[in-house]
């Protein structure tokens, strides 16, 4: 539709007849000589005198020229839009940080799925998150791998299916044979700060207790927990294992317990797929419509027809005074 983006404007257009009706004409002055015996010049001079003074007038047509250049003048500044239909974006609310553990215990055969085959640790997780991924079409998914580090492996971002192929080309090990789960903590802390969305999830998998940060677990979900950051922490190693490959359970549930998330144990395939189906369930799609019309500017269309009218009409008058002046010579 077409709308004026500066309607009150319109209220300028019986500005000239208010000048008109209100302002005093105009008088010059000029030098003159009192003559006892005009008349008798003017008579030997075959002349006959006209009025002392003179108000020039516009002709009819000159005036409803210059009456609808104005009123074109007028719409121009009261920019004239084309409106056009509504575009709805949709904008997630909620950014998902899958962090991965990738160390060398990853490759541990003792996951048994629901047919009775035994898979490794890493093939059950890949299968497992990718169709958590599947799940979440309305959510920003960024993706990082840790080890002796941390490694972030795709920002926050709508394509999923790159995520997916991400996560179906991860290998134990890829990141260093150690786990550090504070240091992940913290990397997630950053990648949160570039973003402005209202919630912040991390989803938390490791089978291993921390043995490479510099920054404590619990340190660092405190400090998660001030930025707003939820962490729901996914055991899936052997909590009885002695050393490096011992499942630290306790600092996982206080990890999730600090920042206001869920610890859970997945001891086999099914376990695990029901902790993904669960944290897809405490964490429904948030979404908002945001919606803009965009418009297109018309201003030049009146503005162009106001120049075009005074512009033929001046011109027509200089071409008819020159013709006038061509008969009077000739």
């Amino acid at each position: 539709m077409y709308e004026l983006a500066i309607p009150w404007l319109l209220f300028a257009v019986p500005l000239p007849l208010l000048a008109w009706w209100l302002l005093r004409p105009h008088r010059a002055t000029s030098a003159s000589i009192r003559l006892p015996f005009f008349d008798d010049v003017a008579d030997a001079a075959g002349v006959t005198p006209t009025e002392g003074s003179v108000v020039a007038r516009r002709s009819i047509p000159q005036t409803v020229v210059e009456g609808l250049a104005w009123i074109l003048v007028v719409l121009a500044l009261a920019r004239p839009q084309f409106v056009e239909p509504p575009i709805e974006k949709v904008e997630p609310q909620r950014d998902i940080l899958l962090a991965l553990d990738l160390s060398q215990s990853m490759e541990t055969k003792d996951f048994r799925a629901p047919d009775g085959t035994v898979a490794s640790r890493v093939d059950a997780v890949r299968n497992v998150v990718a169709d958590f991924v599947t799940k979440r079409p309305g959510d920003r998914i960024g993706l990082v791998a840790f080890g002796d580090a941390p490694y972030p492996l795709a920002p926050f971002t709508m394509d999923h299916a790159l995520v997916r192929t991400l996560i179906d080309s991860l290998l134990p090990g890829m990141a260093g044979p150690r786990t550090a789960v504070g240091d992940t903590l913290g990397l997630a802390i950053r990648m949160f700060e570039k973003t402005t969305v209202p919630e912040k999830v991390v989803i938390l998998l490791t089978d291993g207790n921390d043995t490479a940060s510099r920054m404590p677990p619990l340190k660092a979900a405190d400090i998660a927990k001030s930025k707003g950051v939820i962490v729901h922490a996914v055991g899936i190693g052997d909590p009885k294992a002695t050393g490096e490959d011992k499942l630290d359970t306790d600092a996982l549930r206080a990890i999730a317990t600090k920042t206001g998330g869920r610890y859970f144990f997945g001891g086999d395939a099914g376990q695990l797929a029901g902790i993904y189906d669960i944290l897809n369930q405490i964490t429904p799609e948030d979404q908002k419509t945001v919606s803009w019309r965009p418009r297109v500017e018309l201003f030049q269309w009146p503005l162009g027809g106001a120049v075009a009218l005074l512009g033929g009409w001046y011109a027509g008058l200089g071409l008819w005074g020159l013709t006038r002046a061509g008969r009077a010579v000739a």
